[in-house]
């Protein structure tokens, strides 16, 4: 089978409310939709997120890079199987933007939308799930795992005091089993926020918090001090990128596990971490690390560094990557928190149709169709497609 054509979208999609953290507010997003046609007919379809306080990208960046790509070189052989498309996914380069002190994650959500394009279409012709990917993979021998079913987090953001407790005593009610709280932002007490969802959770349950680069090496010890009482499992990134080398020195006298996310976006960036020992977990988020492939990578690696992993979510994923999400999340074992598949929650427009969101307890059911398992729905497209190019692969 042969790739003959590439379409890149830029989507609005606007999220049904307002979502804050200490790096950013966000009330919409600009997302890149890809779609991949074979020529037997089958189409597969993509998503990215760009982030320039992640990777570096900008809608507009991802859109040149997408354009300016020499597709047809790349992409216009013969492609064998789902393993011949793997390997083609992993020889993809995309063009170079002018621009100086890039990290090596840049172009990662460009990356990720036309490789789950292509996984996608080839998996629906081969009659096989995404998730057979993982199996295609040497490294990945130790981490596989099947499962039917899996558990989704809870994540509380920034808001006020009140809101703050309905939402917990909600997610308490739901049967989260473990839950994040935004801390960082300015304006907010999050010591008595998790003073309360001590209270509302009780001693045993699992919580721990996401201060998305609002601290930095010389106060981190003096932020996190009054939350040491309230028992968390981990710290997600505390400080900015910049300095994430500082914590190769704190980390030792610290009694809460490290999480690295912003600073965790590529081989490049797990290597580093792993040789400076600045963290003791990866968030793995599928977007900004380039795709479902180097995803898988990023698990097995930290697997055999000893440290330990979970499967996060970028604000407003629609349906594309909550399923490429949930492949990941049923054949990957040793995933120490998931989170994701918000849709219904989250974004009007899931592009998908099927509804990805999590029933009660977080729970979700193994996508078992071909290729990504879901239906896009063509009319949703439609609606929030701002521009597209198409790129004929010859």
């Amino acid at each position: 089978m042969r790739i003959v054509e590439l379409t890149a979208y830029h989507a609005g999609i606007p999220l049904k409310k307002k979502i804050e953290h200490a790096s950013h507010t966000r009330a919409h997003n600009d997302t890149l939709i890809v779609r991949c046609r074979l020529d037997n007919g089958r189409e597969g379809w993509g998503e990215g997120l760009p982030r320039p306080y992640v990777t570096g990208e900008t809608i507009e960046t991802a859109w040149t890079q997408f354009s300016e790509t020499d597709w047809a070189s790349q992409l216009g052989g013969e492609i064998d199987g789902l393993a011949g498309a793997a390997a083609t996914c992993e020889g993809v380069r995309l063009a170079e933007l002018p621009g100086e002190n890039r990290r090596d994650c840049f172009g990662n959500s460009v990356l990720c939308a036309v490789e789950l394009s292509i996984l996608d279409a080839v998996a629906r012709a081969e009659g096989v799930p995404l998730s057979a990917v993982t199996a295609l993979f040497p490294e990945t021998s130790e981490i596989r795992e099947s499962r039917n079913e899996v558990r989704y987090s809870g994540v509380i953001t920034a808001m006020g005091g009140v809101r703050k407790l309905v939402r917990a005593f909600a997610m308490r009610l739901y049967g989260f089993p473990d839950v994040k709280l935004k801390v960082g932002v300015d304006g907010t007490n999050d010591v008595a926020g998790l003073a309360m969802l001590r209270r509302v959770f009780g001693p045993d349950y699992d919580l721990r918090v996401d201060v998305n680069e609002a601290w930095n090496c010389e106060n981190l010890e003096e932020k996190l001090k009054p939350l040491l009482p309230y028992h968390l499992s981990s710290i997600e990134q505390p400080v900015p990128h910049d300095e994430v080398a500082g914590l190769a020195a704190i980390r030792g006298r610290l009694s809460v596990p490290i999480m690295l996310d912003e600073s965790l976006c590529s081989l490049g960036d797990a290597h580093r971490a792993i040789e400076q020992q600045t963290c003791d977990l990866f968030n793995l988020r599928i977007s900004k690390c380039g795709g479902f492939i180097r995803s898988l990578k990023l698990a097995a690696l930290a697997h055999r560094s000893g440290l330990g992993y979970q499967l996060g979510c970028q604000v407003g994923e629609t349906g594309i990557l909550s399923a490429a999400g949930r492949h990941f999340a049923c054949s990957v074992g040793g995933i120490r928190h998931l989170e994701g598949s918000f849709d219904r929650h989250l974004v009007r427009e899931a592009l998908t149709e099927q509804d990805l969101t999590f029933h009660a307890g977080g729970r979700a059911p193994a996508l078992i169709a071909p290729g990504l398992g879901v239906a896009i729905d063509q009319s949703a497209i439609e609606r929030v497609t701002l521009r597209e190019v198409h790129r004929p692969i010859m």
